[in-house]
Formats: structure tokens, sequence, C-alpha cells
């Protein structure tokens, strides 16, 4: 075919593909593979890490929700605890514990802690 004086091939139009070296292609799709399984074990890792605060945090309320079940039972037997008489006295002083239990220091529900555990993503 002839077109403005110039003799025009038959076949695809457009940018003709580059000579592409096939061992660097391998390469950078290895070295993308690489990264990729790293960040899926980063991923896992943190994952993993965020499960673990969580069941902690799980553990230490269950306590909390035990002890505070103990304190309901004596009191309705119509004893006081040590460690509510001495929330209630306003005491520094730790009082001997006849339960057993003890008063969490910070905690999601004392008027002290701050009761939110936030972790980065």
């Amino acid at each position: 075919q002839m077109v403005g004086g110039k003799v025009k091939k038959p076949g695809k139009r457009g940018r003709k593909p580059a000579k592409i070296d096939l061992k660097a292609k391998l390469e950078r799709s290895r070295q993308s593979a690489r990264e990729c399984r790293a960040r899926k074990k980063l991923r896992y890792q943190y994952l993993e890490e965020l499960v673990s605060s969580k069941e902690r945090a799980i553990c230490a309320l269950r306590e909390e929700l035990e002890m505070y079940k103990q304190w309901c039972l004596a009191m309705d037997q119509g004893k006081i605890p040590s460690e509510i008489k001495a929330l209630l006295t306003g005491d520094d002083q730790k009082p001997p514990q006849s339960s057993g239990t003890k008063i969490p220091k910070y905690s999601k529900f004392s008027s002290t802690g701050t009761g939110q555990n936030k972790m980065a993503p």
C-alpha cells in the first residue's frame, strides 16, 4: 500500500515491542515474589501478635470478672471484702487480702485507667 508516498506494511499498528531481556525479566519476577513473601510473613507476624495481645486482655478481664463475682457472693453473705472496705475508706495502704483476690491497678472499669489499648495497624 502506498499512503502519502510511504510504503506501509500490513499488520499490527502501534508500538513495536522492545526487545526484553528474558533473564532480567525473570530476575525482576523472582525479586517481586521474594518481596511479596516477605510482606506476607510480616503481615502474619503482626496478626499473630495482635491475637496474642487480645487473648491476654481477655484473660485479664475474665480474672477481673471472677474477682467481682467473688466479691458479690461475699456481700450476699453479709461480708464486706477488705478490698472494698479499703476503696470505700480511701486507704492508700494495701489491706490484708482475705479472699485471695486483688484489685486491678488499671482496668476497663477503674477510674484511674484509660481502658483503651490501641495497637498501631
